[in-house]
């Protein structure tokens, strides 16, 4: 007989990620079987804030264990793709893999979500779908050890001033003055990503800082952290001898 394939449908992004926890548990609770989770809902802590990502697919085993599959567009030729391309497949997919495992620690007891992911692609020029299992553990290590270091969105509300808020509905005045209670951290690249990059920005070339001169510069810099303090390096007249840096 086929895979069982449940109705995964529900109200809204955290509707369907608990459908979709149930279904895995309930999936997991029949073994003998296999189960496909045709574009589930799952549920990431990003430093305490809940994101929520759509994996293709997931594959629940006749043993239990969990498996993250990913469809790509790109062609899988004579056996082999794009080593950029499935890089980035890899990544991606070691996320699933991290929030599977966070839908795996609530259950007991905890299935094994598989650390090799299955990537679907196109098979040489043709229609055909071929796959290929990637083995997706360094990607995830790397990946669970950046959102360890990510600062807790608790810890920034902790941070800010008392009263303090962002709301859009602020007269400008007030919503400057909320903006300029908080500590500018720039970088070139924040222009891309960000609408206030140029009031960071501003506010780092008014201290002189010398984060707009790029991340690369600013590590090479060590501890000078502002242009003031690279001139009076360069000059002899300030700085730590030893340092590399005033070196």
């Amino acid at each position: 007989s086929g895979a069982h394939v449940p109705d995964l449908s529900a109200v809204g992004p955290a509707g369907r990620a608990a459908r979709t926890a149930l279904a895995l548990r309930e999936a997991t609770a029949s073994p003998g079987t296999w189960t496909l989770l045709d574009h589930p809902m799952l549920a990431l802590d990003v430093a305490g804030s809940v994101a929520h990502l759509e994996p293709d697919a997931v594959i629940v085993h006749p043993d239990g264990s969990w498996t993250v599959v990913e469809i790509k567009s790109f062609p899988m030729l004579d056996g082999a793709a794009d080593p950029a391309k499935v890089g980035a497949a890899t990544r991606q997919a070691a996320v699933y893999v991290l929030a599977l495992e966070e839908v795996a620690a609530r259950l007991d007891p905890a299935p094994r979500v598989r650390h090799r992911i299955l990537l679907v692609c196109p098979k040489d020029f043709s229609n055909l779908p071929t796959a290929s299992a990637v083995d997706v553990r360094k990607q995830r290590a790397v990946t669970a050890r950046q959102l360890a270091r990510l600062t807790r969105v608790e810890d920034i509300a902790d941070a800010l001033p008392e009263g303090i808020c962002f709301s859009p509905e602020l007269p400008a005045e007030q919503l400057t003055a909320a903006v300029e209670a908080v500590p500018a951290t720039y970088a070139p690249e924040c222009l891309s990503t960000c609408e206030l990059a140029f009031h960071c920005r501003d506010r780092s070339r008014a201290s002189g800082a010398v984060t707009p001169l790029g991340r690369p510069v600013r590590a090479e810099l060590g501890g000078l952290t502002t242009v003031e303090d690279v001139l009076a390096a360069a000059r002899g007249e300030a700085g730590d001898p030893d340092d590399p840096a005033v070196a």
